[in-house]
């Protein structure tokens, strides 16, 4: 069935329903490598889809035109969940022109070797279709180098790229379809916000500065993952706030245990934020993937991360989270690490030192308990946890 967006623009791309990773990150709800046909004039596609998707590609564009009637070829995104049918696409077409930022051109020469009829664009650059028009944006890490939005300025259509994505895959195209957006859809939004572009919040914000100045204004965006909004209103306010970094008055816990002491601090520390009123969650390293618990990390205002020593070390599972926790580089949040241990008691330390260099608050110097903790020290976690949130969750 022909899924048309508006008059003369279609999406033809694919759905991946049994996608369960991306780069470590859970998606346990599948996928979309959206691609989008625009029928003019002169006929072009935005974006193709990953390797092993052509097929279905293909029959979609054949359902509105034979696929050798494409006249150009936009590629917005280098990465190969988005430019992996690239070859076969150019070899298919064999198109007029691939439109491209200077980055981009750069990096899909070096990737796929091939000296293709590029046309590189920047930001104001604009391509004629017939009656319709097309801007480009570049958007540099956003999120990658390369990347770019084409803007058609007569349906005040974004093709966003990678931005308002979510990896989702449903019958359904356009979230409005679904029977509890935008609350049902709006974890999936946040999960991949907060997993892949959580460390550009500070390009986010320009970006809106400069679409601003552009004078660019949405009736809908349609980006390379997940669902279409006609009513975008409600993503761009999310990205803004996201962007904007400010925390809620929210404290997660997340620890792994070997014996239970460090999960009994865990639940103290818990108890304390509960007395203190503020919203919290508990995370078992081993438990919860830490894509989902990054998600939550994303608008939390503290962070309380418990490990055993382990081999005068972090437990392993609390080392990789906080690896991939770095890399994601969160901002104004309050931390503090607790953790038992048996003799030596380094874990503490060593995740005090991770924090620091993330360059979050570290706020307490660390509760470290020897062995089993007895009931004083579990009241004084509590307390501890009630006191933390009083000092860095209530403005």
């Amino acid at each position: 069935m022909k899924v048309e967006l508006v008059p003369g623009v279609y999406w033809v791309g694919a759905i991946d329903w049994t996608l369960r990773d991306f780069h470590g990150y859970l998606t346990e709800a599948g996928s979309t490598y959206n691609a989008y046909l625009i029928v003019d004039d002169k006929i072009a596609l935005v974006d193709t889809v990953k390797k092993g998707f052509l097929p279905e590609m293909l029959a979609r564009i054949a359902e509105i035109v034979a696929p050798e009637k494409i006249d150009y070829i936009i590629c917005n995104h280098v990465e190969m969940d988005h430019s992996g049918e690239l070859t076969e696409m150019v070899h298919r077409v064999n198109p007029e022109k691939i439109f491209c930022s200077p980055r981009g051109k750069a990096d899909l020469t070096r990737h796929f070797k091939e000296d293709w009829p590029f046309e590189e664009v920047r930001t104001g650059s604009e391509l004629s279709l017939g009656r319709y028009h097309l801007v480009f944006l570049e958007t540099p890490m956003l999120h990658w180098p390369d990347s770019m939005m084409t803007y058609l300025k007569e349906e005040q259509l974004l093709f966003s790229s990678d931005a308002f994505g979510a990896h989702y895959a449903s019958g359904e195209r356009f979230a409005d379809q679904l029977p509890d957006c935008p609350e049902g859809y709006l974890y999936q939004l946040k999960k991949y916000y907060a997993n892949i572009l959580m460390p550009m919040g500070s390009l986010i914000t320009q970006l809106f500065k400069k679409i601003e100045e552009l004078g660019w204004t949405f009736k809908m965006i349609a980006p390379d993952h997940g669902l279409i909004y006609r009513n975008p209103e409600w993503p761009l306010s999310a990205y803004q706030k996201w962007a904007a970094g400010v925390p809620e008055a929210k404290g997660l816990v997340i620890y792994d245990t070997m014996w239970h002491s460090t999960e009994m601090l865990a639940r103290a520390l818990l108890e304390g934020l509960m007395d203190a009123g503020v919203e919290t969650r508990l995370f078992h390293l081993r438990s919860t993937h830490y894509s989902d618990i990054v998600t939550e990390v994303l608008e939390a205002g503290l962070l309380l991360l418990g490990s055993p020593t382990l081999n005068n070390g972090i437990f392993p599972s609390m080392g990789q989270f906080l690896t991939y926790l770095k890399g994601l580089r969160p901002k104004n949040k309050a931390a503090m690490a607790f953790g038992s241990f048996g003799w030596s008691g380094q874990a503490v330390s060593l995740i005090n030192k991770e924090l620091e260099d993330m360059r979050l608050r570290v706020v307490h110097e660390g509760f470290a308990v020897k062995y089993i903790p007895d009931p004083e020290e579990l009241a004084r976690a509590r307390a501890l946890g009630t006191r933390l949130a009083q000092e860095h969750l209530r403005g």
